[in-house]
């Protein structure tokens, strides 16, 4: 494995760069403060200076016994401005070696005749200390619904910890339109409301696929800073700009109840010059802050993004992308990767390659913690639940927090232990190894929005 005190000098790396000049800023607001309050201190400090000093003769001393005891340390992160000693001086942090897991929310949708996938998909995905809800499309039938609705609600663990919700007013969703932004904000919205804390906001479909226990994420992303969005992007719309910016469309999906194409307007429009486009990946892990600048949004940024994408094509590769790199609050919390393993045509077009067994090695080489596309029940699926996963058919992928019996052949996960006890296989070094690279000096900085 890369290692917990890798991980933990990235993620120094990383708040060193986001907030460089939080110390100093910290210890001249102290001083302005004492300044106002300063007579009836003066006479104590003068006191309290002197017990000071006595004590740093003491510990200076190789024989004095407090030489062995250090009650602070110098802050790695100030500025070389900053002149007040006071400022560099920080309690130490209690820490242990395995810090607290994360909790993912997780959005899991699907269309017509997606249903068993999707049962699918949230079982591979599954783990008590996680959030998640399940979409299926108005298109699909009412008895497919239905099912999926009672499944989600009669699976005995799912019932015991509660963290499994299906949008059962489904939305219709159009291929190529914003329906999908739409229900996108609409889950999130519902996981701001209802579900708890959680740190990550996880969009998949039900052609998508882990290749990584939950253990093996959380455990990774445990050492991460939480306002990280993990969203693939680029300013370089290249061809984009002629066949997606300056045309306009309309989302049938909006305002009728059958699912139709989008439709074209025949005047165009010019490139935006109150912000900049940015695209990329549909597929993305976004920090919970920027969710909720999203939902809420307490500048009008998020709003007037969303009213352009309203009339743009493919809006899902746009709508996130945009307002991140946008929002100065945001856009250096980028790391640039959906967290998937895809496979394109050279150049790619319109549609991915579906995975097959053929591609597992490949798969397995990315360190992508999720890959996409893949055919309902494909053989491949099957490999990867036996060779990475150790997940049983019709099973939840084994965790530390599952400690039933598994005898004849029954789930060990349908008896939960502690949902913090985590046991990272393989998988785990793997997505260390991604996010190691991806947060190095060398590609973090490069790599962010510009």
């Amino acid at each position: 494995m890369v290692g917990v005190g890798e991980m933990k000098k990235l993620r120094n790396y990383y708040l060193n760069l986001r907030h460089p000049h939080h110390h100093h800023q910290t210890s001249i607001t102290t001083t302005m403060e004492g300044r106002r309050k300063w007579i009836f201190p003066l006479a104590i400090g003068s006191i309290v200076s002197l017990f000071l000093l006595f004590l740093t003769t003491l510990t200076t001393s190789p024989t004095s016994p407090l030489s062995s005891l250090s009650f602070y340390r110098y802050s790695s992160s100030l500025s070389s401005s900053s002149i007040f000693v006071e400022s560099k001086l920080r309690p130490i942090a209690v820490s242990s070696a395995f810090p607290p897991p994360p909790r993912f929310a997780y959005l899991v949708s699907g269309s017509a005749g997606d249903g068993n996938s999707l049962k699918r998909t949230l079982l591979a995905l599954y783990h008590p200390h996680n959030q998640y809800i399940v979409h299926l499309d108005l298109e699909s039938s009412p008895e497919e619904r239905l099912e999926l609705e009672n499944f989600v609600k009669d699976h005995p663990i799912f019932k015991v910890f509660k963290n499994v919700r299906m949008i059962t007013k489904a939305n219709l969703i159009t291929y190529r339109g914003p329906t999908m932004v739409a229900n996108t904000l609409h889950a999130a919205a519902i996981l701001l409301k209802e579900a708890g804390h959680w740190d990550w906001f996880i969009n998949l479909s039900a052609s998508d696929y882990p290749l990584v226990t939950q253990d093996d994420l959380l455990h990774t992303f445990s050492y991460l800073p939480r306002d990280l969005n993990f969203i693939d992007h680029t300013s370089n719309i290249g061809w984009k700009e002629f066949q997606r910016a300056k045309p306009i469309i309309i989302d049938p999906g909006f305002y009728q109840t059958k699912k139709a194409d989008v439709f074209w307007v025949t005047q165009r429009r010019s490139v935006p010059s109150a912000f900049k486009l940015f695209t990329g990946s549909a597929w993305m892990a976004l920090s919970r802050p920027f969710v909720d600048y999203c939902i809420w949004g307490w500048d009008n940024l998020p709003r007037t993004v969303l009213m352009y994408y309203a009339n743009f094509i493919s809006s899902p590769e746009g709508y996130f992308h945009t307002v991140v790199c946008n929002a100065q609050e945001f856009r250096n919390t980028t790391v640039n990767t959906d967290l998937h393993f895809i496979s394109w045509d050279n150049p790619p077009k319109q549609h991915p390659h579906y995975l097959t067994t053929e591609d597992m090695s490949r798969m397995v080489q990315s360190n992508a913690p999720f890959a996409r596309k893949f055919h309902r029940e494909d053989p491949v699926l099957d490999k990867v639940d036996s060779e990475l996963l150790s997940r049983g058919p019709g099973m939840i992928v084994p965790g530390g927090w599952c400690i039933g019996s598994g005898e004849n052949g029954s789930d060990p996960c349908l008896l939960a232990g502690n949902t913090t006890l985590l046991r990272p296989t393989s998988g785990a070094k793997r997505v260390e190894t991604l996010i190691s690279s991806l947060l190095s000096a060398e590609n973090f900085r490069k790599n962010q929005c510009k």
